[in-house]
């Protein structure tokens, strides 16, 4: 069984944080400040380097503004899209 940090699942939640914060318009030096954690932790999770825990998630979600239910249900659709070959 592969690694899940590598997995299509996996990369299905990564993409979608990082289409969250881009779609608030919010740089990864700017999400790391409003979480007050180092721009290194945004961009380890971006590039799939370190997993999110579901407290982070919220926290994620919550500090762009965004309901943690609704990114979630985002998560699942793109989970649930076909991924290009």
């Amino acid at each position: 069984m592969a690694s899940a940090l590598f997995s299509e699942r996996y990369a299905a939640v990564v993409e979608e944080l990082a289409a969250s914060r881009r779609a608030a318009g919010v740089t990864q030096a700017e999400l790391a400040a409003r979480l007050e954690r180092p721009q290194s932790f945004v961009s380890k999770i971006e590039r799939q380097e370190r997993r999110i825990d579901p407290v982070e998630f919220y926290d994620w979600a919550s500090a762009l503004g965004i309901s943690p239910t609704a990114l979630f249900e985002a998560v699942i659709s793109r989970m649930r899209a076909p991924r290009p070959d």
